[in-house]
C-alpha cells in the first residue's frame, strides 16, 4: 500500500522537520501512512450558514457576508493587537473582534465576502453582538478537525495531510470488486481523500460508509479466518452414551429448562464431531450455565479424557470446585483445585481441574485435554485461550496429526446475538434464555438521597430476619487526586463506606471489607465468613460482580451507581434472590442528570440481561457489555457497532470470502495481515 511512501517518516515533509515530527508522533503519527490514515473526529461545514439577525448569545456559528470597515487598534496593553471588523449579511451586521493577528489588516479588505465559523459573544460597551472567530474561508467548504495535542494546530495538520491525498494511487485497494460493487461502495482512494477533505455531505456519507465497512470487515474476516483454520485440526472424538446423560440429569434436584437442554445438546453434538469445538454459551445471571458444563465434562471424564475449567478470579474459581465438584460426584470425577493459593491438583490424574491464571503457566502440563472450559471468557486474552489450547499440540508439524482439546467458552454478560457474533465470530453460539422455574423477580428500585435512611431501615429489618446484604462502591479508597477532582466527589470509596456503615450506620451488626487489593487468602476468608453468615453486610468493589454465590443474600445496595453500566449493574443484581426469599436491588445515585435517570429507571422495568445490554449498547456503547481489549473492536474510528445491519452485511461479505477460499484474494491477504498487527489479534 503505496509502497514507495508509506513508511516514510513525516519529518522529512515539507514543513514538518524534527521538531514537528515529535509532537505529531504524540498523535500516533510517524509515517506517512499514518498521516493519511489519521481519520478527521468531526467536520466543519462552511456550507450549512447561518443568518446574522437570528444569531444567539453562545452559538457555535459559520455565517458568510461582506466587510463594511477594518480598524486595526492597539490595546493600552501594548503587546495586544486587536483588528475590529463590521460584518454583515442581507439581514444584519455583526462586530467581528481578532486579537493578535495583526498580519490579517493586510487580509481583510472592505467590500471582500468571507465565510466566518466562530462563537457568539457580547460587548458589553458598545451593547452589540460579536463573533469570536476560529476559521475564515472563502468558499463554503467542508474541513477536517483533528484530534490535536499541544503545538500542532488544525491548519497544520491539513497543510501537511492534503498533498499527500494526491500521490495515493489506486492498487491501494484491498476489496474485492464483487463485495465493492454488491455492497455499492466507494473506491478506497476516493474514500480516504473525501473523508479529509469532503467534496459534499453525499461524498462524505459515502467515504464514512466505506471505512466503517473495512473496519467490521477486516475483524469479521479475521475471525473466520481463525475459526476456519481450527476446523482443519483433530480433537478427540467424543462417544455419547445417552443414557449417561439421563443418569446425569436424574441427580440434579431440579428439572433442566428447555434451553438448558437445547444448549447442552449442542455442545455434546459438537463434542462428537472430529473438529475443535469452538463454542460460547450465553446465559443470563442464574440461567444454570454451569450444570450444562459439568454435563459435557462429564462426557469427555466417560471417554477418558481430562477437563479444564478456568475461572477469572480466585473466590469464582473455589466456588466452582465446590459446587462441580456436588454435581459429578455421582460418576466418580476425581476434582483438583489450582490457584495462587491452593494447589490442590493433581495434573496427571484428577479427571476435572479447575482453576485461575494459573493454569495457564508454561510449567503446567496436562497429559489428556480434551476439553477446555473458560467462565466469563472475555476476562481470558486471546493469547492466553490460544495458548493453553496448544498445550495439548502433538510434537508434529503436520496439521491432520495435531489433536487439540474441544473449546466451551461461557459469559453470563448478556449481550445482542448480532454483536455477538461481531466480538465473536470465531465462536459458534448457544444462548440459554430461559430462567429456571422458580427464579423470583429481584425489587429494584432507584433511592433518592432524602430517602436513603428509609433504605438503611430497610435493610436493618431484613438482616435481623436473619438475611445478608451487599453494598457496592466504585472505589477501593480515596486517594488525593480524587478529593481535589471536583468531578469525582459523589464517587464512594469502599473503606470509607465500610468505616461509616460498621461504625455509625450498623453498629450492631458485623460488616465485612472485600476489594481486590486483598491478598487471596484474605479474599477467601472473608467469603467464606459471609457464606457462613459470620458477616451480615458486605461491602466491597466491583470484585463480587461475577459467579458469587450466597443464597440467603437478599438485598443488594450499589452506591454512585450511575458510574456502572447496566450490564454490570445487572451482574451485581444477579448476587442476590439465589435463595428462596425475595431479594431486593436498590441504587444509589446523587446524579441529576436526566440522562442518567434515564438509565438507571430500565433497571428497575426490567429484570431481563439481554434487554438491558440492548439499552447499554444503544446509551453508552459496546465497551460496558464486554471486554472490547480482547476483540480487535476497542478502537473502532468510522463503525458502529450499534448498526446492526452493517455488522450482518460485513460478516456475510467476509463469510463469502472465507468459502472462496482467501487465498484468492492476495491483496485481502496482505491487508489482513496489517490489521492483526494494528489491533494486536492474536
Amino acid at each position: 500500500m503505496m509502497k514507495s511512501i508509506e513508511e516514510k517518516s513525516v519529518s522529512f515533509l515539507l514543513g514538518v522537520g524534527p521538531k514537528m515530527a515529535e509532537k505529531l508522533k504524540r498523535l500516533g503519527i510517524e509515517t506517512v501512512r499514518d498521516l493519511i490514515f489519521y481519520w478527521p473526529r468531526t467536520w466543519m461545514d462552511f456550507s450549512t450558514l447561518r443568518k446574522i439577525a437570528g444569531l444567539r448569545i453562545d452559538e457555535e456559528v459559520i455565517i458568510k457576508g461582506k466587510i463594511l470597515s477594518v480598524e486595526a487598534v492597539r490595546s493600552p496593553k501594548k503587546w495586544l493587537s486587536i483588528i475590529n471588523v463590521k460584518f454583515a449579511d442581507d439581514t444584519s451586521e455583526i462586530k467581528v473582534t481578532w486579537f493578535n493577528q495583526s498580519f490579517l489588516a493586510n487580509t481583510l479588505k472592505e467590500g471582500d465576502e468571507w465565510i466566518l465559523a466562530g462563537k457568539v459573544g457580547w460587548d458589553f460597551k458598545n451593547k452589540c453582538k460579536t463573533l469570536s472567530p476560529v476559521q475564515m474561508e472563502k468558499e463554503g467548504v467542508i474541513l477536517p478537525i483533528y484530534p490535536l495535542t499541544e503545538g500542532i494546530t488544525q491548519k497544520f495538520l491539513r497543510k501537511i495531510i492534503k498533498p499527500q491525498l494526491v500521490r495515493l494511487e489506486n492498487d491501494i485497494e484491498f476489496l474485492p470488486a464483487e463485495i465493492i460493487k454488491k455492497e455499492e461502495l466507494l473506491h478506497l482512494t476516493e474514500a480516504i481523500q473525501n473523508i479529509h477533505f469532503p467534496q459534499n455531505h453525499q461524498k462524505l456519507a459515502e467515504a464514512k460508509k466505506r471505512l466503517a465497512f473495512d473496519e467490521l470487515f477486516l475483524t469479521a474476516l479475521r475471525f473466520l479466518s481463525v475459526k476456519y483454520e481450527l476446523q482443519q485440526n483433530n480433537a478427540p472424538v467424543m462417544k455419547i452414551d445417552e443414557n449417561l446423560l439421563k443418569d446425569f440429569v436424574s441427580t440434579l434436584p431440579y428439572k433442566l429448562t428447555n434451553a438448558q437442554r437445547k444448549t447442552a445438546w449442542e455442545i455434546i453434538k459438537d463434542l462428537a464431531r472430529k473438529n475443535p469445538m469452538n463454542r460460547l454459551l450465553e446465559g443470563d445471571v442464574g440461567s444454570g450455565k454451569t450444570v450444562v458444563a459439568a454435563m459435557a465434562a462429564v462426557v469427555v471424564n466417560s471417554n477418558k479424557y481430562q477437563t479444564v475449567w478456568l475461572a477469572p478470579t480466585e473466590i469464582l474459581a473455589n466456588q466452582h470446585f465446590e459446587n462441580v465438584t456436588k454435581l459429578v460426584a455421582p460418576f466418580k470425577i476425581k476434582t483438583g483445585l489450582l490457584t495462587s493459593a491452593n494447589k490442590k491438583a493433581d495434573l496427571q490424574n484428577d479427571d476435572l481441574l479447575i482453576g485461575t491464571h494459573a493454569l495457564i503457566q508454561k510449567n503446567i502440563q496436562i497429559p489428556n485435554l480434551g476439553l477446555i472450559i473458560i467462565d466469563e471468557q472475555h476476562r481470558f486474552g486471546v493469547a492466553q485461550r490460544a495458548y493453553l489450547r496448544s498445550k495439548n499440540l502433538a510434537s508434529t508439524s503436520k496439521v491432520e496429526e495435531r489433536v487439540l482439546p474441544h473449546l466451551l467458552s461461557m459469559t453470563a454478560t448478556p449481550i445482542p446475538r448480532t454483536l455477538a457474533l461481531a466480538l465473536y465470530g470465531d465462536l459458534d453460539i448457544s444462548i440459554i434464555d430461559e430462567l429456571p422455574a422458580g427464579r423470583q423477580e429481584i425489587f429494584t428500585k432507584i433511592i433518592e438521597p432524602k430517602n436513603r435512611t428509609k433504605a438503611y431501615e430497610f435493610i436493618e429489618k431484613e438482616i435481623k430476619a436473619g438475611r445478608q446484604a451487599f453494598v457496592i462502591c466504585p472505589l477501593i479508597e480515596e486517594t488525593e487526586s480524587t478529593k481535589l477532582n471536583l468531578f469525582e466527589t459523589d464517587r464512594k470509596s469502599v473503606v470509607a463506606e465500610h468505616e461509616k456503615l460498621s461504625k455509625k450506620i450498623f453498629p450492631k451488626f458485623k460488616v465485612g471489607l472485600m476489594h481486590g487489593k486483598l491478598k487471596s487468602r484474605d479474599k477467601d476468608a472473608v467469603m467464606t465468613d459471609f457464606k457462613n453468615k459470620k458477616i451480615d453486610i458486605l461491602v466491597s468493589t466491583a470484585v463480587v460482580e461475577v459467579g458469587i454465590d450466597i443464597p440467603n443474600a437478599t438485598v443488594m445496595m450499589i452506591e454512585s451507581a450511575e458510574r456502572f453500566g447496566l450490564a454490570q449493574l445487572h451482574q451485581f443484581r444477579g448476587r442476590v434472590g439465589r435463595g428462596t426469599h425475595q431479594s431486593y436491588c436498590f441504587l444509589f445515585s446523587d446524579s441529576d442528570s436526566a440522562k442518567t435517570k434515564d438509565r438507571l429507571s430500565a433497571m428497575e422495568k426490567t429484570n431481563n440481561g439481554f434487554e438491558l445490554a440492548q439499552k447499554d449498547l444503544e446509551l453508552r456503547g459496546p465497551g460496558e457489555l464486554i471486554g472490547l481489549a480482547q476483540s480487535g473492536l476497542e478502537d473502532l474510528k468510522m463503525a458502529r457497532l450499534t448498526d446492526t445491519i452493517n455488522l450482518s452485511r460485513a460478516r456475510a461479505a467476509a463469510e463469502k470470502i472465507i468459502e472462496n477460499g482467501l487465498d484468492r484474494y492476495p491483496a485481502l491477504c496482505e491487508k489482513l495481515k496489517e490489521f492483526e498487527v494494528e489491533k494486536h489479534l492474536e
